[in-house]
């Protein structure tokens, strides 16, 4: 069995599986056609350095509710034997229209509970305010807030550990999300490895990725303020064209963006050390 050097708090780690929807696929760092990277596999690279024969797997599936996150890789997870899992899941939950905060924390719940009893550490994480970045998601606001709070709840209970990235504004910096402002963008995704890696004490991580990221540059004067609304308004607008619609028009047709999707690496391989982002 390959050695690996321990964590800051001298655990090791040789098999990292990763659960959840879009996020933890990967969308919104890379594509379809070239691949996608996203922060698990950013985490991956990152436990690689310390952990040399580090193997990885990510079951994660776009447009997944927490209950179909937990009867379709938690099985598969477990069958893995992961040392380190993640477990991110439930913003597609809280788009819904009959969100249950108890009801999705209690999926989480028994996934932690499972992958916690089979050995391993388990990581997730809490939202950010989405209505920061879409003013129309408002009303979703006080949802983020019950199911943070179910969040830690279930992770005390079972010894999970928490990355608090609703704790800090940077978080819902623009820059870090995509143009469907759902999906963290590259950096976004860089980010967020970089949190886990400090929530789980990786040797050389550090609390970096709480900054703010450098303000953007400064637009003439003249105008600024009618053209910034006139622009806003447009923003919102071509937003809600390109992709409020047709999120509901799959609701409404009962499809979901995961349709036909498969997890992108079922099985444990070897993952190469972090590498430039």
């Amino acid at each position: 069995m390959a050695s690996s050097r321990p964590t800051a708090d001298g655990t090791r780690y040789l098999r990292y599986v990763a659960l959840g929807d879009s996020q933890t696929e990967g969308v919104g760092d890379g594509d379809d056609a070239t691949g996608l990277r996203g922060w698990a596999d950013r985490l991956a690279e990152l436990a690689a350095g310390a952990n040399p024969g580090l193997t990885y797997a990510n079951l994660a599936v776009r447009g997944r509710l927490a209950g179909q996150v937990r009867a379709e890789q938690l099985g598969p997870a477990l069958a893995l034997a992961p040392d380190l899992a993640t477990v991110v899941a439930g913003v597609n939950d809280l788009l819904r229209p009959r969100f249950d905060a108890d009801e999705v924390a209690g999926h989480l719940a028994a996934m932690f509970e499972a992958l916690g009893a089979g050995g391993a550490r388990v990581a997730t994480l809490t939202f950010p305010d989405l209505s920061r970045l879409i003013p129309v998601a408002r009303p979703v606001a006080p949802r983020i807030s019950a199911l943070n709070a179910r969040i830690r709840e279930a992770a005390r209970a079972h010894g999970v550990t928490v990355l608090e990235t609703a704790a800090h504004p940077v978080v819902t910096d623009p820059r870090l999300w995509s143009r469907d402002r759902l999906h963290a963008s590259p950096l976004g995704h860089a980010r967020i490895a970089a949190a886990f890696a400090d929530a789980l004490g990786l040797p050389g991580s550090d609390d970096s990725w709480r900054a703010p990221l450098p303000p953007p540059a400064v637009r003439p004067a003249t105008g600024v303020r009618a053209a910034t609304g006139a622009r806003a308004v447009a923003a919102e607008l071509a937003w809600a064209a390109t992709f409020l619609g047709p999120w509901f028009g799959r609701r409404l047709r009962g499809r979901s963006s995961g349709d036909g999707r498969t997890a992108k690496r079922p099985r444990l391989l070897p993952v190469t050390p972090a590498r430039t982002p």
